[in-house]
């Protein structure tokens, strides 16, 4: 069986239940999970393979909760940058239309290059249009060339502007063939094993979207075959007007007369939830992809985060798509998670020196947020925390870079307060993704080529 051993890490952050933070730490890895955790000196000496990552900090691999990969192909549109939601989409789906299986294989690697490089070892992606004979299948067999872990969505749109939803009609769906195809897709790819590469989710993309019949659909099969339901919510104040107008529920109230909350189920964004509903959120297990890059591009507000946390709700973070935020860079919106925190805490007249004032978020909870956090939304027990018998995903930063000049004296606050910079290493069960700051799974310049063709052809055609 397989082994290594990473040993002489300067700081090794656990994220455990102790939240242990070792200094001279190591991890012994065998077939991908790890198997003994601490001292260097504590450990077997030798094993396959060796990494000496003496000089840096090791944390657990980071895991995005809400992203949208086919987005890379259309960033920076430009008559799409100064919109609100409502607006960014309409602007956008007609050119979404025009993309092709190969479009969507070329996007999720740039997504996932981008992801890895930025501290990613588990990604959530929601793939709710299919123009052109595209698949979902497209998307998993380029994650699984580039070796990240994927949560793959089969997203859906079946409301059409003719029946009162957002998007134009021939960006929709069947319903009976969303049906089959979720089904087709669970049986297919879905592996629930501990250590599995490949998960399936159902996620119909919104309330203003899809119908409330093929909300109720999906909830029953995704229940059926024990997967995670997922889809955006409580986005933005437009929404909230269409599904009192519409349906006669605010966002929240319209899931739930649907059967979607549970445990199982988690909401992209969240930002226009008030305090009774932040309650539905925790009692009944629901989980939140807190996308703040996005959030702000678009103006759609600031969730609250820190009542989340306070209530119990798991909560992590997601990049969401790289045309609202622009980025896959996961790293970075850890920090932009914290940093937005604290701006709302100040907007809402938190102040550290009242004793009844809101604490202002800190990087251990920034980073409690996208690694236990995220697992916890994603319905993962095996990934989060490096613990014997958890996966061996990890990442690794050089403490000597230059962003960090001056700040070690908290290795782990310097890696969030400080600039955010791409990963030293990676590494997803075991195996190496990211070595020195290169990716070993993809020729990066030729695949940028490939790309920037291909979104090139798209904004042209």
């Amino acid at each position: 069986m397989a082994t290594l051993l990473i040993r002489n890490i300067e700081k090794l952050v656990t994220m455990d239940d102790h939240r242990r933070e070792i200094s001279g730490g190591g991890l012994f890895i065998r077939e991908g999970f790890i198997e003994q955790v601490g001292l260097t000196g504590d450990l077997p000496q030798t094993a396959d393979q060796v990494i000496d990552l003496a000089g840096h900090i090791v944390l657990p691999g980071l895991v995005n909760t809400h992203h949208h990969f086919y987005q890379t192909l259309t960033r920076a549109v430009p008559a799409a940058q100064d919109a609100n939601l409502f607006n960014w989409l309409k602007t956008n789906y007609p050119i979404w239309a025009g993309m092709t299986p190969e479009d969507v294989y070329i996007s999720t690697k740039t997504a996932l290059a981008e992801l890895a490089l930025s501290g990613c070892t588990t990604a959530l992606d929601h793939l709710y249009l299919f123009p052109n004979g595209s698949r979902l299948d497209d998307e998993i067999a380029a994650a699984q060339e580039m070796g990240l872990r994927i949560h793959a969505s089969r997203g859906s749109m079946s409301l059409g502007e003719s029946q009162g939803g957002l998007p134009p009609d021939r960006v929709v769906d069947r319903e009976d063939h969303i049906i089959d195809d979720s089904v087709r897709l669970i049986e297919q790819y879905h592996d629930p094993n501990p250590g599995s590469m490949v998960q399936i989710v159902l996620a119909p993309c919104s309330p203003f979207s899809v119908t409330g019949e093929l909300m109720r659909e999906s909830a029953k099969i995704a229940r059926r075959y024990g997967v995670q339901l997922h889809t955006h919510l409580a986005e933005t104040q437009d929404e909230e007007v269409f599904c009192q107008q519409k349906f006669g529920y605010r966002p929240l109230g319209y899931m739930q007369s649907l059967d979607w909350v549970g445990d199982d189920v988690w909401f992209a964004h969240s930002v226009h939830i008030n305090a009774e509903e932040v309650g539905i959120f925790a009692r009944h297990g629901c989980g939140v992809a807190h996308c703040p890059s996005s959030n702000m591009r678009l103006a759609s507000g600031i969730a609250p985060i820190w009542e989340y946390l306070q209530a119990g709700v798991k909560v992590g973070i997601g990049v969401d798509g790289s045309a609202s935020n622009d980025s896959s860079h996961l790293l970075a919106e850890v920090r932009q998670a914290m940093l937005l925190a604290r701006l709302r805490a100040g907007l809402t007249g938190a102040s550290l020196s009242s004793s009844d004032s809101q604490p202002l978020l800190g990087a251990r909870q920034a980073f409690e947020m996208a690694t236990r956090g995220g697992a916890a939304v994603l319905g993962r027990r095996d990934i989060g925390s490096l613990e014997t018998g958890k996966c061996a995903d990890l990442i690794a930063f050089r403490l000597d870079a230059l962003d960090y000049a001056g700040a070690l004296s908290d290795p782990l606050a310097a890696v969030l307060f400080c600039h955010p910079r791409q990963v030293d290493w990676n590494i997803v069960h075991g195996k190496v993704i990211v070595r020195e700051g290169r990716l070993t799974t993809l020729d990066l310049p030729a695949h940028i080529a490939v790309h920037n063709r291909a979104a090139a052809r798209l904004l042209t055609s």
